[in-house]
């Protein structure tokens, strides 16, 4: 008997103690270079899969639509307007780690000598936020990928309700169905001119030098992990669209603003899902998401 209570005994006392260990691996401090991820079939794939909404180039002569590749994400930018046309990036669980929030907007000094840089405080004082078209939320592997996140040339000037209520709830929405083994291209950006704040309409912030813009969009391409992505797509590919007005008054739930992928293409001129084959195209942007919400 004896011989069996010390033998319990010293079996407990190892699985005490290798519970210990893996509590303390749980905490070790992440390195940056580290990236976490949920599921193990997930991976980084390219920005532009989908393809290039406008065409652009990385050419001064086209300053109105100049292509500005990073690691995290791509974008057309608009020198004149001083935001971008649109960005596009992939979302998997393999760009999400544990990484805090770093909050260190900064200009872009990858633009072109001579062009306005929009600096952290350029949108003070004037009623709309420095609204992320790549979240920060989306790029957690690492604070290099987080900080590119707070480039002034990933913003626009955002209604503070439209920013923090209803477009955070679609991002919130597409990192739920990250985590459940789902890859997402997601391209966004806006168009027009002249929003609402919480100081009222204005066309213009930073004297002049940014535009407001009208109008916010989103497509939401959703797949499942796997690879050759754009060929994946097919009439059956779930694509979420929306295009809210850029207004503090506005519907707090994303889905009242859902729409087609033809109609944001016709009011903005893109191309937006060029990759994928036209016959597909022609089903899955005529469409309407009509799917769940969070």
């Amino acid at each position: 008997m004896n011989r069996t209570f010390y033998r319990l005994l010293t079996f407990g006392s190892l699985a005490t103690l290798a519970v210990s260990c893996a509590k303390d691996e749980l905490v070790t401090p992440q390195v940056d270079t580290v990236v976490q991820t949920s599921d193990a079939s997930a991976t980084r794939d390219g920005n532009l899969t989908m393809g290039n909404p406008s065409g652009a180039i990385t050419s001064t002569t086209q300053y109105t639509n100049y292509l500005l590749v990073k690691p995290q994400f791509t974008m057309s930018y608009h020198r004149d307007r001083a935001i971008p046309n649109w960005v596009s990036w992939h979302l998997s669980s393999a760009w999400v780690g544990s990484t805090p929030r770093q909050d260190n907007f900064a200009p872009d000094n990858s633009l072109p000598v001579g062009w306005f840089r929009a600096g952290s405080s350029s949108y003070s004082g004037s009623g709309f936020d420095r609204g992320h078209n790549c979240p920060s939320a989306d790029r957690t592997g690492s604070v290099t990928d987080n900080t590119a996140t707070f480039l002034m040339t990933n913003m626009m000037p955002q209604a503070p309700n439209n920013n923090q209520r209803t477009w955070a709830g679609l991002e919130n929405y597409c990192r739920t169905l990250a985590d459940a083994g789902n890859e997402l291209y997601i391209i966004c950006g806006s168009y027009g001119r002249g929003g609402t704040g919480t100081n009222g309409y204005a066309t213009t912030v930073a004297g002049g030098k940014v535009t407001v813009p009208a109008r916010c969009w989103k497509v939401v391409v959703v797949l499942p992990n796997g690879s050759s992505d754009a060929s994946r797509v097919s009439t059956g590919t779930r694509v979420i669209a929306i295009d809210t007005p850029n207004d503090n008054s506005l519907n707090t739930n994303w889905a009242t603003y859902r729409t087609t992928v033809n109609a944001i293409e016709q009011a903005t001129g893109y191309d937006l899902l060029s990759a994928v084959s036209s016959t597909v195209q022609s089903t899955i942007e005529a469409r309407v998401d009509t799917g769940p919400t969070n």
